[in-house]
């Protein structure tokens, strides 16, 4: 694997700008609503798997 070179005119690297404390409340809330939904998908997954087994 070699190294990819870099154009003239075009710029790759980028510069990060601190958050502001609105946007990394509204972050925090989002990952907080992605943890629940995943969470409730896999507790669902879980008793699926749970009544197969009884099932079987």
């Amino acid at each position: 694997m070699g190294l990819i070179k870099e154009q003239k005119d075009i710029d790759l690297s980028t510069k990060s700008e601190p958050w502001t404390e609105q946007e990394l409340a509204d972050f925090r809330k989002l990952m907080q609503d992605i943890k629940a939904k995943n969470a409730k998908r896999k507790e669902r997954i879980l008793r699926t798997n749970a009544k197969q087994e009884q099932l079987a």
